[in-house]
């Protein structure tokens, strides 16, 4: 057996270079969110993850904002085609109207005089010159009614096919809306348990203003939001990489003023983070701490104003901050991380994923 003295003496060391590791990593690193002890039930928040929800949650949270964004875009690009549509229409009928006058006019003046053919034109002639100008007059009055005749059957086929299109156009809206309200109502019940537990945790409310606005991520020529990867080089001090929609919003952010601790990409977990494709912005203006209150929770509350108020823009999935949770098609509602930690309650920072 070893003598105790020297086994004490090295425990002693060991215990001593272990607390001098932890001091020197809490005065130098950022506070990160903390992860707690794994709860239970939808709540539980996913080991190591601090976006607060089970995997299957935030799952749900993402097909529906993902739905409902893209429901929108399909439904912007057939209300742009239906007023498209719609002005062609009035073109055309104004057309009609115009040409309809002209072929009543080609027809008065038929009838007045007298159309009786070529062999009515050579007896009513007085002298071969005669006959072959009223013969030409003749044959060219018809041509342009003819013409013109043509011309309204075209119109007025041109016309039927933009109706029926138009009528097409306000169907495919319609299937449209139906499928934003199917998209809100999954949200929705994917926070039904979220609701009550943070309900009765106190929530608060978010009463944030900003008047600032992003410029727009880079669209589709549809309008709809390209697919994009964890392609660009992370800025902010989590390294890693981020989604070019995601840099984009991370930048207009800072350009607005919200110039705080944030971290994006994080290498594990089953959120956004991983993907690129979430910021996590501090309250406080060292890193994260512990809940938000004055000054920084006013930050908070400007910075989530912000993030809703230029939603299209910057194409938001969502946007957490204090037990609530912001969805384009729901607005907020209370969500809570279940864990008690500010961390996953996300009262110490804003949470924000992108499409």
């Amino acid at each position: 057996m070893p003598p105790v003295a020297p086994v004490r003496r090295t425990v002693a060391r060991l215990a001593a270079l272990l607390v001098a590791t932890l001091a020197l990593g809490v005065a130098t690193a950022p506070v990160s969110p903390a992860s707690a002890a794994p709860a239970t039930g939808l709540l539980a928040a996913a080991p190591g993850d601090d976006e607060g929800g089970t995997p299957a949650l935030r799952a749900q949270l993402d097909a529906a904002s993902k739905g409902w964004l893209e429901a929108r875009a399909a439904l912007n690009r057939s209300v742009t085609r239906q007023q498209q549509l719609t002005t062609q229409l009035k073109t055309i009928n104004g057309e009609l109207t115009v040409r309809d006058a002209k072929v009543g006019e080609i027809a008065g003046v038929a009838y007045r005089a007298g159309r009786l053919g070529t062999a009515a034109a050579l007896l009513g002639s007085s002298s071969p010159e005669g006959f072959m100008d009223r013969a030409a007059a003749l044959e060219q009055v018809a041509a342009h009614e003819d013409r013109v005749l043509r011309d309204l059957i075209e119109t007025r086929d041109e016309a039927t096919r933009t109706q029926t299109a138009l009528t097409g156009e306000i169907q495919e809206q319609r299937k449209q809306v139906a499928t934003m309200a199917k998209r809100k109502q999954q949200a929705e019940r994917a926070l039904e348990v979220a609701n009550d537990r943070a309900s009765s945790s106190g929530g608060g409310s978010v009463q944030g203003t900003s008047s600032a606005n992003a410029e727009p991520a880079k669209r589709n020529a549809d309008g709809s939001w390209p697919p994009e990867s964890c392609s660009v080089n992370d800025p902010t001090p989590a390294d890693g990489c981020i989604t070019p929609r995601t840099l984009h919003a991370l930048q207009q952010a800072q350009a607005a003023g919200f110039t705080r601790y944030v971290s994006c990409h994080r290498p594990s977990g089953s959120g956004e983070h991983p993907k690129g494709r979430a910021c996590d912005f501090a309250a406080q203006k060292d890193g994260f701490g512990g809940v938000a209150s004055g000054g920084d929770k006013t930050y908070g509350n400007n910075l989530a104003a912000y993030f809703i108020r230029n939603a299209d823009a910057l194409a938001v999935l969502y946007v957490i901050w204090f037990k609530q949770i912001w969805l384009p098609s729901s607005g907020w509602k209370a969500y809570s991380g279940g864990n008690g930690d500010p961390s996953s309650d996300h009262t110490n920072h804003v949470h924000l994923s992108v499409y």
